[in-house]
């Protein structure tokens, strides 16, 4: 996946999710980072992430028992997922 590592963090408190993508090698790719919870998809602005980058996107919301996946969209490479997660305590 563009030669780095994307996670998904579920925070209980308070509740937000943050999605993360470290990019340990390559070229530079334009990127959003977005999450997918309950079939809907939201992303964040497009970014240029470079080799040794880490880009961090935050949303908080308050339905603390769903599941959600952490997404990337990489311009002209497509988008890729991580496993779902849920809240802690779910």
């Amino acid at each position: 996946m563009s030669n780095g590592q994307l996670c998904i963090v579920m925070n209980s408190r308070p509740q937000s999710i943050d999605v993360l993508y470290t990019k340990k090698d390559g070229s530079n790719i334009k990127a959003q980072l977005g999450y997918r919870m309950n079939g809907s998809s939201s992303y964040d602005r497009l970014e240029t992430i470079s080799k040794g980058d880490r880009a961090t996107s935050t949303w908080k919301m308050s339905w603390p028992c769903n599941k959600a996946v952490g997404l990337i969209k990489v311009q002209g490479q497509g988008t890729f997922e991580t496993p779902s997660a849920t809240f802690p305590g779910c």
